[in-house]
């Protein structure tokens, strides 16, 4: 849990260093925003596994990041933890019907903040994505009822660890998983496996699927992703 990615997008500079102080001493990777446009940016480059939001922001408001969010293909699974004043309650119905994930108001203390984030993705850690029958990128075709991956209409064989990894990377393109949470989805919580691992399987998945094997990321110091462009 303490290794998940979160993006603060809050413009109040002296609210932003709390929020980070304290989520960086709890072990998670922090990246702070003080606009919109900034924010944004951050998760595109990015994906997160939260993204704590305040909804009073200069220029576009956090209402309508939370809907640029939602309405993006890549980014709509990232879970929303909306920040507000205690004025804003109107804000924050309206943030949570937009699909943020949970709602704090200023002012909070740090144990509050952790005790929400850490219910948050406890909650949206590891969903499972929606079960599409077939995902196509580029000349990529993976068939998921079938249990096949062809690749400019030829068939490749993968093992049966190696397809549950490229399904939950190109089922969430753009989201950066780490070793753990891949290994725990491809071969189960209970399994013991050394996390670099899952290193060798990235590697046969990458020469098994060549040229677009380099779609598939690696983020040092994290794990790996998908990129679909």
């Amino acid at each position: 849990m303490s290794s998940s990615n979160i993006v603060v997008i809050e413009d109040a500079e002296d609210i932003q260093d709390v929020i980070v102080y304290n989520l960086q001493r709890d072990g998670y990777a922090v990246r702070a925003a003080g606009t919109s446009e900034d924010g944004l940016a951050l998760i595109s480059n990015q994906a997160p596994d939260l993204v704590i939001l305040d909804l009073m922001l200069p220029g576009i408001d956090g209402l309508s990041v939370c809907q640029q969010i939602r309405s993006n293909s890549i980014t709509k699974a990232i879970p929303i933890i909306v920040v507000s004043a205690k004025e804003e309650e109107s804000d924050v119905v309206i943030g949570l019907g937009l699909g943020a994930d949970d709602s704090i108001a200023k002012p909070f203390s740090p144990r509050e903040l952790l005790a929400r984030v850490k219910a948050v993705l406890r909650r949206t850690s590891y969903r499972e994505p929606s079960p599409e029958n077939r995902i196509k990128i580029h000349n990529l075709l993976i068939n998921v009822l079938q249990h096949q991956v062809r690749l400019s209409g030829q068939l490749v064989q993968l093992t049966a660890t190696e397809f549950k990894i490229l399904f939950q990377l190109a089922s969430q393109p753009g989201r950066a998983f780490s070793r753990e949470q891949l290994l725990h989805l491809a071969v189960g919580e209970n399994v013991v496996i050394a996390a670099r691992n899952i290193d060798v399987h990235i590697q046969a998945l990458r020469k098994k699927l060549a040229p677009e094997g380099d779609l598939i990321q690696t983020i040092r110091g994290v794990g790996y992703r998908f990129m679909s462009q």
